[in-house]
This record gives structure tokens, C-alpha cells and sequence, in this order.
């Protein structure tokens, strides 16, 4: 590829289209689901769903410590793959499936034996503390359950099999909408269990999701799962060489989760009408970053299958387009949902100052969600690419320099509106765009694992030295 202008546009939204738009349907049934769960339980009182959302925010801590896992996982899955590496595959899968269940364990363990010391960390408020608890004890069993099946899609999709974990994603979401209606409210002569009965609701649905994955997979003759005895024929080099490229994804996801953690404290120590708020609007989020999870899968796929195949050059023209293309489509999500927030956040059962502060985090949110989103695309591109480090890096020293002490000080300290907070939770990512930009134009991020990627480095490296002392000349 020689210049923009040989750009085969309708090729790339094809690919895009065949992998984002499952992508994005799955997440989207996902967070359709949450929706309903949370319309379901709205009920039972605003403090149970704050409590809801609060087990949430545990159970997204859960996913910062294996998500590591699964972008590092996704960095070989997508080279392997291009390069036709069955064997880098299989080893790849069986040494991040092992790691992300390590992971399950530990908060499985958590939720199921200690679930009354984890919503005291979440929150002081001692009746969301005793719903919440009640909510972990059960939903603890769907973790390992849940992660599962998250190690098993990610492996499809990256290797271009995006409506397995589709058709799963629509058989799990009915599951849980009808067991839902089933056991918080009692039907065919079942007792009523409240809360409980969203959470047992969940862990059949994880059941189900898990199920429909390996079976479909099984029944489509798809190799890679159940190469049993692959998955765990480690060598010290693969295992050194996975460690080496997933550890700073690691210490991003763990550091960034814990940074979280401690911003949901603060937002957990506001009034009950903002922690209602609060779950409900992460809720809502969720349909964004599920759109959103399209074109990070896109990004890894597209952008690394080129990398391992030695195709430099495409894919460094391609990540900058994902970016873009990234903004403007969640920009009209954003723009849509803020269109009809008002049906939305009544019907999940908020009102008064519950339903003001809804409607302000999610203006606040419509604006930093663009940036925001282009910057994780950003980031999963250099991943997927070989490049763990510098969105680490720069998403973690703004994290714990900027975004943490502002919004520590302007909760605990200065007392500040529950919205001036929220907004604090956002103002590091205008200027990681900017350099993230900085480095994505370098090309320096295209840092192939494959032979057939080091290969074609020098390559590379003399077409975009060229390419910048044309733009010098001009």
C-alpha cells in the first residue's frame, strides 16, 4: 500500500460490518438484559436497585482482573491466527482460560463466603449492605461460569467465528428474563424470592450461555476448543513470551479496576437517590461500550490478523480508520439515547432529584463517551499489534495522578454536587486522545509476535520513514 488513496473502503466496512455488528448485537441482547433486570427489580424499592448496582461494580472489578487476560489472549489469538499458527492458538487459549480462572476462583469465593464485607466496602449504607449480600450469595455461582464463557467467545471471535457467542448471548438473555419474572415474583407456585431470585435468574442464564457456546462449537466442528491436551502443552518460552506481552495489560486492568473500585466507594458514599442513579445509569452505559465492543473486536481482529500475516502496512491504515469511524458512530448512540432518556430512566423507577441526577450524568457522559471510547479503541489496537505498554502506561498515570485525587477530594473533601464528581471521573481523556493520536500516527505500536510479522518490520519501518519525509517536502 503506497497511499491513502489505494484504500479499499468497501472492504474495510465489510470486514468491520462482519465482525462489529455481532459483536455489537451480543453486547447490546446483554445489556437489553440488564435493562430488564433492572426494570424488574425497580419494584422492590430504589434501594434494591442501588444494591444491585453496587454488586455490579463488584462484579465489574472481577472483569478488570481477567480482562487482562483476554487482551493478551487476544494479541496471539488474532497474529496466530493470521499467521495459520494452530498449534500458538491452542497453547494461547489454554494458558489464558487457566489464568482467567484463577481469577473466577478467587472473587467466586469472595461473593459466596464474604459477600457482607464486600458491600461494606462498596457502601456505608447498611440496608443496601444487607440486599446486596444477599444478591452475592448467589450470584457468586455464575462467575466461573460467566468467565468461561467470555474465554470462549473471544477465542471465536478472534478467529472470525462471531455468531457463536451471538446465538449464545440470545438464548442466555430470554433465559434470564424469564427466570427473572419466574423467581423475583413467584410463578408457578414458586416462592417469591426477591432479589435472590434475580441472582439465581443470572446464574442459570450464565449456564445457558456456556452450554449454547459448546455445543454450537461442537456441532460446527470448530477445532480450537477442544484441543484438550494442546491447551496445555506449555513450553517456558510460550509461557515467558505470553507473560512478558500480557503482563502490562495485566497491571492496567488491575490497576485501573482498583482505581475504580475506589471511585465507586466515593460515588457509594453519596445520597441513596444518586446510588439509584448511579445503577441505573450504568446500566444504560452498558449499551454504549456494547456498540463499542464491536469495533474493539474489529480493531484486535482486523488490525492483528494483518500484523501476524505480515501485512504491516494495511493494518496501520486500518487502525487509524477504526478510530474515527469509532467517534462518529458512538456520537449518534450517545445522541439517541439522550433522546429518549426520559421513558428510560422513569420506567427503570426513578423520579425527583433520583431521575435529575440520571438525566445529568447522562449528559456529562454523552460528551466524555466519544473520547473516551476512541481512546480505548486506540488502545486495543496497539494490543492487538503487540504494543501493551503505552496506553498502559498513559491510561494509568492519568488514572492516580488526575482522575483519582479529583474525584477523592471533590467527594470526601470539598463535598462537592454528585454531577461535579461524576464529571471528574472524565477529565483525563481530551489529552490522552491527543497523545495517543501522537503515538498511532508514529506507527511504533506495530510490534509483531509471528516470524511472518518480524519478518516484514524492516519493511515497514522504511515505508513510513519515507512516507514522513514526503509529508516533510510537501
Amino acid at each position: 500500500m503506497s497511499s491513502n488513496s489505494s484504500f479499499d473502503w468497501r472492504d474495510f466496512i465489510k470486514k468491520i460490518a462482519v465482525i462489529a455488528i455481532p459483536v455489537a448485537l451480543q453486547n447490546l441482547l446483554t445489556t437489553t438484559g440488564s435493562m430488564v433486570d433492572t426494570m424488574m427489580i425497580a419494584p422492590l424499592g430504589e434501594t434494591t436497585v442501588g444494591a444491585v448496582g453496587l454488586c455490579a461494580q463488584f462484579t465489574s472489578l472481577m472483569f478488570a482482573g481477567y480482562w487482562g487476560f483476554v487482551g493478551g489472549g487476544m494479541l496471539f489469538f488474532a497474529q496466530y491466527y493470521g499467521a495459520k499458527d494452530d498449534d500458538g492458538i491452542d497453547r494461547s487459549y489454554g494458558i489464558t482460560l487457566t489464568c482467567m480462572m484463577i481469577v473466577a476462583a478467587v472473587f467466586a469465593t469472595l461473593a459466596l463466603a464474604f459477600p457482607e464485607w464486600v458491600m461494606k466496602v462498596y457502601t456505608d449504607k447498611e440496608s443496601i449492605q444487607q440486599i446486596g449480600a444477599r444478591y452475592l450469595r448467589v450470584v457468586g455461582f455464575a462467575y466461573p461460569l460467566q468467565i468461561l464463557s467470555m474465554a470462549m467467545s473471544c477465542l471465536l471471535r478472534s478467529t472470525e467465528r462471531v455468531r457463536i457467542p451471538l446465538y449464545a448471548s440470545i438464548a442466555s438473555v430470554l433465559t434470564n428474563m424469564f427466570l427473572n419474572w419466574v423467581f423475583i415474583y413467584g410463578q408457578f407456585g414458586l416462592p417469591a424470592m426477591g432479589v435472590q431470585g434475580a441472582a439465581l435468574a443470572t446464574v442459570c442464564a450464565a449456564a445457558v450461555n456456556a452450554g449454547v457456546i459448546f455445543v454450537m462449537a461442537r456441532l460446527q466442528k470448530y477445532p480450537y476448543l477442544f484441543h484438550f491436551r494442546k491447551h496445555f502443552q506449555w513450553s517456558v518460552p510460550a509461557v515467558k513470551l505470553y507473560l512478558q506481552r500480557c503482563f502490562p495489560i495485566i497491571c492496567n486492568e488491575v490497576m485501573i479496576g482498583t482505581a475504580n473500585m475506589i471511585i465507586n466507594m466515593v460515588l457509594g458514599r453519596q445520597s441513596e437517590q444518586a446510588i439509584a442513579a448511579m445503577a441505573v445509569f450504568r446500566t444504560l452505559e452498558g449499551l454504549i461500550i456494547g456498540f463499542f465492543a464491536g469495533f474493539s473486536n474489529a480493531a484486535s481482529v482486523l488490525v492483528g490478523t494483518c500484523v501476524g500475516s505480515g501485512e504491516l502496512e494495511t493494518a496501520y491504515e486500518r487502525a487509524k480508520r477504526l478510530v474515527y469511524l469509532c467517534g462518529s458512530c458512538i456520537f449518534v448512540i450517545c445522541l439517541a439515547l439522550l433522546a429518549v432518556h426520559k421513558p428510560i430512566l422513569t420506567v427503570m423507577s426513578l423520579s425527583g432529584e433520583s431521575f435529575r441526577i440520571g438525566f445529568g450524568m447522562l449528559c456529562v457522559y454523552c460528551v466524555a463517551a466519544v473520547i473516551r471510547m476512541c481512546n480505548w479503541t486506540q488502545n486495543d489496537t496497539y494490543r492487538s499489534a503487540g504494543d501493551a505498554t503505552t496506553g498502559t502506561v498513559l491510561e494509568i498515570l492519568f488514572m492516580y495522578l488526575m482522575v483519582l485525587p479529583f474525584v477523592c477530594l471533590s467527594g470526601l473533601v470539598w463535598k462537592a454536587p454528585f454531577l461535579v464528581i461524576f464529571a471528574c471521573c472524565y477529565i483525563d481523556e481530551p489529552i490522552r486522545f491527543v497523545l495517543m493520536q501522537r503515538h498511532m500516527f508514529s506507527g511504533k505500536w506495530i510490534r509483531p509476535v509471528t516470524p511472518e510479522g518480524q519478518a516484514a518490520l524492516p519493511a515497514f519501518r522504511e515505508w513510513k520513514a519515507n512516507k514522513k519525509a514526503l509529508r516533510k517536502a510537501a
